[in-house]
């Protein structure tokens, strides 16, 4: 068939790019309308801090004033006296939307986090005007501590470990995990050839970049049981135990299942490092982690061997900000590697350090993250932009702040919860049974095993003998008109789909489940004329 022929060209494809395909054999058929749920940008934004936010800049642009005002121009503020003058501004337009917000993370800083408060307002109005290079380069002094303390209620269920988290602001998940490769390399922790453990199924970008020519690592799959609610079998957890696996890498809730580390799986994984394993690297993408209850981090249970990586770009709705941060416990395990690492290659790492530090040896693996993001060279220009890091400030504060109610976590929580529920009811099942560990994000639906429980098994081999795996998306884009992405290429099984509850509306989801629904029918009715 040319059609099987074409399907196989575009099976070595990333799924995202696949995706591209399948949008435009959807769009050929002009007189219907597409549905895409490719992709897992949400369609909500948190609004409460968005309204401090641009609120706060006419603070910002007052307090510039004060200190030089000409035709278009103003001087740099000064932060003595600021946060009076902060408290003040909040009560004279205590209308405005925003303005509730602002007071009531000024008290929070100042009387939970106890920030001192012409530091704090002083370093958000220099930050929101952009008019300083971020310093300290890899996160702001305040920033740090309000963000700190926001991962220790999301990601650590608020029991975070002993300790202190450093953190580096990068611009989103996506170059916090390019940096973080490419350090990891240049400190000589993973090394071509190593064995790199994976989590999967995974978001598939993360299994093409190991093997790049840049890294060259081996990739040893860490694979999850679809029918045991997508946990991680502990024979699959031994896998790391095995001294040449350098690192374990994984997201966490995962991508596309959108499930959440049991307990149990944590506990051994934690057991592991501080037994047999405690040279083990753990590299976790938590991003889905604020859509679980009681979630809890790897970074919560092995602090000193977890490298956390967690992006507010889902939770609250602002992938175009690209917020991201990285986390690393002052004590870990990676430091000290770095520290016993061959003589020669440790004088290769005091020559490439040595212009940015009087002491580079002991430069912390997280400030080398930052010297490379920046070629080392550039260190001095390193940083996220401070624009952005207010942003990332108000975001946290707003989950800080709803403690009680928890209203934004809720409705967050509801808005996926109700899509997913509308998918499984278009396609006419029930949903798998929902434990407190399912994030709902994504969904993976696996069509063999659909087409076993409505059709039998001999169906299903049909389907296997006679379709390639990425047949069941084609047709589902030219035919239904129905963008979903190839679960296959995540790692998940053959001829599955993911699907994002995270971008449409309800309506759309009931009609996407009724597509599958329907194309699968189709192929029943193709395999009764062959009988």
């Amino acid at each position: 068939m040319n059609e099987s022929k074409t399907e196989k060209k575009y099976e070595l494809l990333s799924p995202f790019e696949l995706k591209n395909k399948l949008a435009d054999l959807a769009q050929t058929h002009h007189e219907k309308m597409m549905i895409n749920a490719g992709r897992g940008n949400p369609n909500w934004i948190a609004t409460k801090p968005r309204e401090a936010y641009f609120l706060f800049g006419d603070f910002a642009l007052q307090e510039a004033h004060l200190v030089m005002s000409r035709p278009g121009m103003a001087g740099a503020p000064n932060p003595k006296g600021m946060g009076e003058r902060f408290k003040e501004f909040c009560r004279i337009n205590d209308s405005q939307r925003g303005a509730q917000f602002l007071d009531d993370s000024y008290k929070y800083a100042t009387e939970t986090l106890g920030l001192d408060g012409d530091s704090f307002v002083g370093e958000m109005v220099d930050a929101i005007l952009g008019d300083h290079y971020p310093t300290p380069d890899r996160i702001l002094e305040n920033t740090e501590k309000i963000i700190q303390a926001y991962l220790n209620v999301t990601m650590c269920d608020s029991q975070p470990p002993e300790g202190t988290m450093d953190l580096f602001a990068t611009e989103g998940g996506t170059a916090a995990m390019t940096y973080l490769f490419n350090t990891l390399k240049e400190s000589g922790l993973l090394n071509p050839g190593d064995k790199l453990a994976i989590g999967t199924p995974i978001f598939s970008p993360y299994l093409e970049i190991p093997g790049l020519n840049d890294y060259e690592l081996v990739i040893v799959e860490v694979k999850m049981d679809e029918n045991n609610n997508w946990q991680y079998p502990d024979s699959e957890l031994e896998k790391l135990a095995d001294p040449e696996v350098k690192g374990f890498f994984l997201v966490n809730p995962s991508n596309p299942p959108s499930i959440s580390i049991a307990k149990e799986s944590l506990d051994k994984i934690a057991e592991l490092v501080n037994t047999r394993r405690k040279d083990l690297i753990i590299l976790t993408d938590d991003v889905y982690g604020t859509f679980v209850n009681g979630f809890k981090s790897l970074a919560a249970i092995a602090p000193k061997n977890t490298i956390l990586v967690y992006s507010f770009s889902k939770y609250f709705g602002c992938t175009g900000w690209r917020l991201g941060v990285i986390g690393i416990y002052q004590d870990n395990v990676m430091d000290k590697m770095i520290a016993e690492l061959p003589e020669e290659k440790r004088k290769a790492l005091h020559e490439r350090y040595v212009s940015i530090a009087t002491d580079p040896d002991s430069l912390k693996l997280i400030d080398r993250l930052v010297a490379d993001s920046r070629a080392v060279a550039l260190n001095h220009t390193a940083g996220l932009s401070t624009p952005q890091q207010v942003m990332m400030v108000f975001f946290s504060l707003a989950e800080l702040l709803d403690t009680e109610c928890h209203l934004y976590k809720k409705e967050a929580q509801d808005i996926v919860r109700e899509r997913y529920d509308a998918l499984y009811a278009g396609i006419g099942i029930d949903p798998p049974d929902v434990i407190p560990t399912y994030a709902r994000y994504y969904t993976a639906i696996d069509i063999h095993n659909l087409a076993k429980k409505r059709y039998g098994d001999e169906f299903d081999k049909w389907l296997k003998d006679n379709h390639e795996p990425i047949d069941f998306v084609w047709r589902l884009a030219e035919e239904k008109d129905v963008v979903l992405m190839d679960g296959g290429g995540f790692d998940a099984p053959e001829m599955s789909v993911r699907v994002s509850q995270a971008n449409l509306f309800i309506d759309d989801y009931t009609k996407i489940g009724k597509a599958i629904s329907e194309l699968l029918e189709d192929y029943k009715k193709e395999w009764e004329a062959e009988k």
